[in-house]
């Protein structure tokens, strides 16, 4: 797969302190004193190079996968196509980090229109990958708080944008950034992975395995709010509605 995606939970405040019980009693079971990566966990890679052993990763894989199902979030994401990423290639050509600014605010609408949904307000709380990577990703916020979503107003409007006023209104404060050891962002980096796979092939069972327990975010909207409210997917074939400009 050849891709660019951001994403991650959401979680109501209450919930917090379950999801970080699972996620102890889970590590305490398997002698995990490390965070749980899902690129060293999919491939037996680094720290969970032990998993290449088929004894080993039968009973892990499985106590995991019941984890996940189990944590009261929903997973939310902007997955970016080749064709997506070609696209800014041509318009950037080394600068591609500036994709991330499409993605991130696409994503903090969507997750912002659900936690409106349900009459409530949404934090945000983001990976740190760089000093200029992380400034970004607060600029990005700003600019949504001060001008709304950076596309073109006819081709958008289609999906309902938020307005700067309302984006005041439901996001608060300023992202935060965390390291690798919190437990909601090791659980984002699970969710993440079967959220863009399930793009290329929505049988895959981890992807198929979250939607049929209600923990991806496209399992709570009608099909009418998918194009504008759910995960999106830019530039593959299975969806058809076009990409904001």
């Amino acid at each position: 797969m050849d891709y660019f995606a951001l994403g991650g939970i959401l979680i109501n405040e209450e919930d917090v302190d379950e999801l970080y019980a699972r996620h102890k009693a889970f590590c305490q079971k398997h002698g995990i004193t490390y965070p749980l990566h899902s690129w060293a966990i999919r491939g037996g890679r680094g720290d969970f190079g032990w998993l290449k052993k088929p004894e080993a990763a039968f009973e892990f894989l499985g106590d995991l996968q019941g984890m996940l199902l189990a944590l009261p979030v929903i997973g939310i994401a902007a997955v970016d196509r080749p064709g997506y990423v070609a696209r800014y290639r041509d318009r950037y050509q080394d600068r591609l980090w500036f994709m991330c600014k499409t993605a991130y605010c696409i994503l903090i609408e969507r997750a912002a229109k659900y936690a409106r949904s349900q009459d409530r307000k949404l934090r945000v709380f983001f990976e740190r990958a760089g000093k200029a990577e992380d400034r970004d990703l607060v600029a990005y916020t700003r600019i949504l708080k001060t001008q709304g979503m950076p596309f073109d107003g006819a081709n958008s409007a289609s999906y309902g944008s938020l307005t700067a006023e309302e984006f005041r209104d439901i996001v608060r404060g300023e992202p935060r950034g965390r390291t690798k050891s919190t437990p909601m962002l090791q659980i984002a980096d699970l969710y993440l992975y079967p959220m863009a796979k399930g793009g290329y092939d929505p049988s895959y069972r981890p992807y198929k395995a979250l939607m049929d327990n209600k923990r991806l975010i496209d399992a709570h909207l009608p099909p009418e709010d998918l194009a504008s409210c759910g995960i999106k997917y830019s530039c593959f074939d299975r969806i058809k509605n076009k990409d904001p400009d």
